[in-house]
C-alpha cells in the first residue's frame, strides 16, 4: 500500500476499535479500512527492458489519443504533440509511474475545476500537475496527472533534477482521475482506444 494511504486506513481501523461494542460501528469501520486498502494498493510491476519505449503511467483505460499542445505552465514550444489519455476509475490502482527513465526537469502544478476526467475538455479545465522527464538521448516525455469529479487530492513526490527509472512510483490521485502522456512527433502509437492500460507495464509508444 502507497503511504498516503496509511492515515485513511488508520481513521477506519479508529473507528472499528472505538465501536467495538457496536456491530455496526465495527463492521463499518472495517469495511472503509479495507476499501481505502484497496484503493491505495501500490502494486508490484514489472517495467519492459527494451530502450525506447514509453509505458503507461497509470492503470486504466484509454480514452484518448490525439494531438494536443502541452500544458502551457511548462513554457514549451505550442506545437501540437501526441497524447495519449488514461482514465482512472475508483476502483483501479491510483499510484503513477514515470513513463520512461531519466531526470525530471520540471514540475508543475495548476489549480483548476473538477469535472468529468474523461472529457477532452478536463485536459484544459481541471486542476493538474505536470512534470517532464528528459531520457539521457535528450527526449522529453511529459506525464500529466488530472484531477477528476470526485478526485480532490492530486501529490507529486518528485522535484526538478530527481531521477527515476522507468516505472518509478512518483505520486498519485485520490479518487478517480486521469493521466495524459505528450511524446515526441514521430512516436509509432501502441495502444487503441478503449484498451486497458497498466501502470509501468503496458508499452503505449515506441520512440521515433
Amino acid at each position: 500500500m502507497h503511504p498516503a494511504g496509511l492515515p485513511f486506513v488508520g481513521a477506519g481501523l479508529a473507528v472499528a476499535a472505538l465501536g467495538y461494542r457496536s456491530r455496526w460501528l465495527r463492521t463499518a469501520g472495517l469495511a472503509a479500512a479495507a476499501v481505502q486498502a484497496g484503493f491505495f494498493r501500490h502494486p508490484k510491476r514489472v517495467p519492459p527492458t527494451r530502450p525506447g519505449v514509453v509505458v503507461s503511467p497509470a492503470d486504466g483505460q484509454v480514452c484518448l489519443i490525439e494531438h494536443a499542445v502541452p500544458p502551457p505552465e511548462l513554457g514549451l514550444a505550442d506545437t501540437p504533440l501526441p497524447r495519449v489519455s488514461v482514465f482512472l476509475s475508483v476502483l483501479d490502482a491510483h499510484v503513477q509511474r514515470a513513463p520512461i527513465g531519466g531526470e525530471v526537469v520540471a514540475v508543475e502544478y495548476r489549480p483548476g475545476l473538477f469535472g468529468t476526467a474523461d472529457l477532452p475538455s478536463a485536459s484544459s479545465d481541471n486542476e493538474r500537475n505536470s512534470i517532464v522527464i528528459r531520457t539521457p538521448e535528450g527526449v522529453d516525455i511529459i506525464a500529466t496527472q488530472i484531477a477528476g469529479l470526485v478526485a480532490r487530492r492530486i501529490v507529486c513526490e518528485v522535484k526538478p533534477g530527481d531521477k527515476l527509472a522507468i516505472g518509478d512510483t512518483y505520486g498519485l490521485i485520490r479518487y478517480g482521475s486521469r493521466l495524459d502522456t505528450y511524446l515526441p512527433e514521430g512516436s509509432r502509437l501502441l495502444v487503441s482506444l478503449g484498451q486497458r492500460a497498466i501502470a509501468g507495464e503496458t508499452v503505449l509508444a515506441e520512440l521515433p
